[in-house]
Parts: structure tokens; C-alpha cells; sequence
């Protein structure tokens, strides 16, 4: 769920576009459930049939014309918009729809559309096992590629399973996929070895809901639904848009007219980057490649105890029982580990608190001295000067110490890349006053704000 968080990269867009549009539309006219194509039932997804069902067993002849009516007239009326227009087009062709429709095929590829696949069948895979939805990817690669001549670069199964997005990346041959809903930019999915792009898709932007409830009524419904999205991108900067198309859906004249009062307005407006999602996948290719790192959440126990034992002074059992927690990809930042490490300090006994307390060593005291700080204490000290102190400076930090600890049983703690030397010993002689109640809070809190530094040494 953390995404890119607050580290989203600024994204400038070929021609210094502020928003890259994405047209897709869906070709599944040919797909989609029917008894004449060996499935059990007929469809009933999608259509302009209010509250269809599957018809077991029996062709439905009004579902099957409603489908028919994107191939014989929808596709040809988007056809002449877009390529009168010059807007380049990603198609999501299923498979089986394409093997069905040269024509239409004939058409796209000299448009120089950009045919990603849509699975082999236009049907549901909630509840295909695993081994058999492997198979229909590969069949629907092999076919797509019989069929148009090139394999398809990019992949979108839309009524997909839980499994759909690692087997589409696991096939290793696809530039993107797009089974995901979950961002305005496209981003990296670590897929065992693959690096695989993702771009995701939407449901929203979508003229599928003039066919579910709540949905568009008219095609002005649509068309300004469009416009508000891209007019709040257009002024945020950096981001995509994507908005997905049926034949049989916006290829009706009084649904087309939404999307045709979009288009206008962008190009009166400006700033838009028209594009196939092809397009899109080679530029954030070269301009925002992936990096990889060592994540939290992937370690074993071992590994992370090693790698992040330190992080609270001298106590890796922090990192022990924050091991145990539910780690998920939100724990692989700087920020998400800290929480999860922090919960663990929190929670511990007070005499285990304290014991991290104790841990810390004097500033600038003998453990400086001698060279026997950790690692990460001696550079938290020198960024702060404290390793190139005056014998003066020296002897008054000395004193304050001694003088702390009396008072209060364990070590002045700060974090010292927030401070200077001066506000260090200002911060001594406040915190000196305070009960020792109070100033344990106050210690327990710069611990956490040193492994939280730490952190953010270590992880974005």
C-alpha cells in the first residue's frame, strides 16, 4: 500500500507534457462467452442487457448481436475518429476475438496501433487453477503472435485471479502489464530475477459503467467525468491518465459524443501526451529504470537481526521481535521499518527501555575517546563536531554528563544531527532541570530519532 509514498519521481513527459494519455480500447467481440466456443454458458458481462445472466447451456441471440455490433460497426466508427485524429491507440485484443476478425486486425496493425493482449478468452479466471491459466497465457501469446504477425509487448487479462499478475511477469516476454488499478504512474514489480513494468489500468475512467451500476447515463456523463480527471492532472503535473474503451460501448453514436467533447477540450486545453502504453513503458524504461535493494520484509531472520540489530543502540532484540510482525512492503522504507522497530521499543518493559537508555555512551566521554563507540555513534558524533572538541569544551561536556547521569540514572541522549554543539549544551542544561519522569520521555524519544536517522542512512 505505500507505492511511491512521498518519493513519487517528477516526471516530465516528452514535449514537456504534463499529462500522458493513455487511449485503450478493448476488442473482445468474438471472445467472450458462447456456447459456439466450447464454454458452458452464455455471456452476460458488459452489454447494455440490463441484469444479464449466463444462459447455461443455450446461445444468447440479443447478447451475441450486442457483441456483434462493436465488430460490425463500433470498431469501424472508433477507427475513423482516431485515425482521422491521429491519436495512437493500445488495443487489448483477446486472442480468440482477434483470430476472428481480419479485417479488424488488418485495420489496427495499419494504423500502426499498438495490440497488447487480453488473454485468450474473454471470460472469468477467479476460479481457473493456476496451471491452467498458465497454459491459456502461453496459448494466447502463441496465438496473438499467429495472428498479427509480432507477439504482443504488453498484457491486460482484466477478469483475472489472484494469480494473473505473477504469471504474466513470470513469462518474461512482456515490456508491461496492466491487471492493476492502484496508481497514477506506472512502476516496477520485482518478479523473482524480472524487473517488470507495470501500468496501471483503470475501472473508473472507463465507459464500462454505462453498463454497471453506479454508472454514465449519458454520454456527457462520461465526457465530463473525463475532463474533471484530466483537468486535476493536468494541474497536479507528472501523472497519466488512462481510460479505457469497448467497441460495442462507445462506438454507440450518443455514448461517443462524451469522449469526442474530451478530446476537444484537450486539444484546446494543451499538455497532453498522447500516447500508446508501448510508448509509455519505453520511456519510463529510460528515464526512471528500476533500483533494486535488499528489503526489509524479504530477509530472513537472521539477516535482518544482523542488518538492523544496531539500529537501537545495542540492542538486537528490538530487531528480534520486530521480526515477528506482519513485514510487508510498507516496512521497506526508512520510515515503515522505523515504525515497526519503534512499536517494539515502545512496548518493551521499562527496565528494557532503560537498558537502551544505558546503552548509549556519554557525548564525547570516554567511550569517544578511547575510539570504542559503534560505527554509527562515531559518525552521529563527529557530524556534530563533538569529536574535535577544545580541552574547555571537553571538560564542560564531561561535567554535564556526570552531572546528568546523578541526577537522572542514565546517559544524555540526543540526536546529535539535529543539533549543533551549542544547542547540544543548551539542550543539556534544559533537560538536566527536568524530573527524571519527564526526561525519560524525552530520552526515549531522541532514541527513536536516532534509529529513525539510521534508517534513513540505510533505506529510501
Amino acid at each position: 500500500m505505500i507505492g511511491y509514498g512521498p518519493r513519487a519521481p517528477q516526471v516530465v513527459w516528452p514535449g514537456g507534457a504534463r499529462v500522458a494519455i493513455s487511449l485503450v480500447l478493448n476488442y473482445e467481440e468474438g471472445g467472450e462467452n458462447n456456447v459456439l466456443h466450447g464454454d458452458g454458458q452464455s455471456e452476460a458481462f458488459l452489454s447494455d442487457i440490463a441484469g444479464a445472466a449466463p444462459w447455461p447451456g443455450q446461445r444468447h441471440w440479443n447478447m451475441e448481436s450486442i457483441y456483434d455490433y462493436g465488430a460490425r460497426a463500433g470498431f469501424w466508427r472508433l477507427h475513423k475518429l482516431f485515425t482521422e485524429r491521429g491519436l495512437p491507440l493500445t488495443i487489448y485484443g483477446v486472442a480468440s476475438a482477434l483470430a476472428r476478425s481480419p479485417e479488424q486486425v488488418a485495420a489496427m496493425i495499419d494504423a500502426g496501433w499498438d495490440i497488447a493482449s487480453h488473454g485468450l478468452k474473454w471470460v472469468e479466471h477467479k476460479d481457473m487453477p493456476e496451471a491452467e491459466e498458465r497454459a491459456q497465457i502461453a496459448e494466447a501469446i502463441r496465438l496473438h503472435t499467429e495472428v498479427v504477425g509480432t507477439p504482443p509487448r504488453g498484457w491486460y487479462t482484466g477478469r483475472c485471479s489472484v494469480n494473473t499478475v505473477r504469471l504474466t511477469a513470470e513469462t518474461g516476454t512482456l515490456d508491461w502489464i496492466s491487471d492493476t488499478y492502484d496508481d497514477d504512474l506506472p512502476y516496477w514489480l520485482e518478479a523473482g530475477e524480472r524487473d517488470q513494468l507495470v501500468i496501471p489500468y483503470t475501472l473508473e475512467a472507463n465507459d464500462m459503467r454505462f453498463a454497471t451500476s453506479p454508472g454514465w447515463v449519458t454520454g456527457q456523463d462520461f465526457g465530463q467525468y473525463l475532463i474533471d480527471s484530466f483537468d486535476t492532472l493536468h494541474a497536479e503535473g507528472g501523472r497519466m491518465f488512462s481510460i479505457g474503451l469497448h467497441c460495442r460501448l462507445i462506438g454507440r453514436p450518443g455514448k461517443l459524443a462524451g469522449l469526442l467533447r474530451f478530446l476537444d477540450h484537450v486539444a484546446q486545453q494543451g499538455g497532453a501526451w498522447f500516447a500508446t502504453r508501448s510508448q509509455i513503458a519505453e520511456f519510463w524504461a529510460a528515464n526512471h529504470p528500476h533500483q533494486r535493494y535488499t528489503r526489509p520484509s524479504q530477509m530472513d531472520r537472521d539477516s535482518f537481526v544482523a542488518a538492523y540489530g544496531s539500529i537501537f543502540e545495542h540492542s538486537p532484540w528490538i530487531a528480534e521481535r520486530a521480526y515477528q510482525l506482519e513485514l510487508g512492503p510498507a516496512h521497506d522504507t526508512a520510515l515503515g521499518l522505523h515504525n515497526a522497530l519503534a512499536r517494539m521499543f515502545r512496548s518493551a518493559s521499562e527496565a528494557e527501555r532503560l537498558g537502551v537508555l544505558n546503552a548509549h555512551p556519554d557525548l564525547a566521554g570516554k567511550l569517544a575517546q578511547a575510539k570504542r563507540l559503534t560505527a554509527e555513534s562515531t559518525h552521529e558524533q563527529s557530524s556534530a563536531g563533538l569529536d574535535a572538541l577544545t580541552d574547555d569544551e571537553r571538560s564542560e561536556f564531561q561535567r554535564l554528563n556526570t552531572e546528568y547521569v546523578a541526577k537522572h540514572g542514565f546517559p544524555f541522549i540526543i540526536a546529535v544531527r539535529d543539533n549543533t554543539k551549542a544547542s547540544i549544551t543548551d539542550a543539556f542544561h534544559t533537560r538536566i532541570a527536568n524530573d527524571t519522569a519527564t526526561e525519560f520521555a524525552t530520552a526515549c524519544r531522541q532514541v527513536e530519532r536516532i534509529a529513525q536517522i539510521r534508517l534513513k542512512d540505510l533505506l529510501p
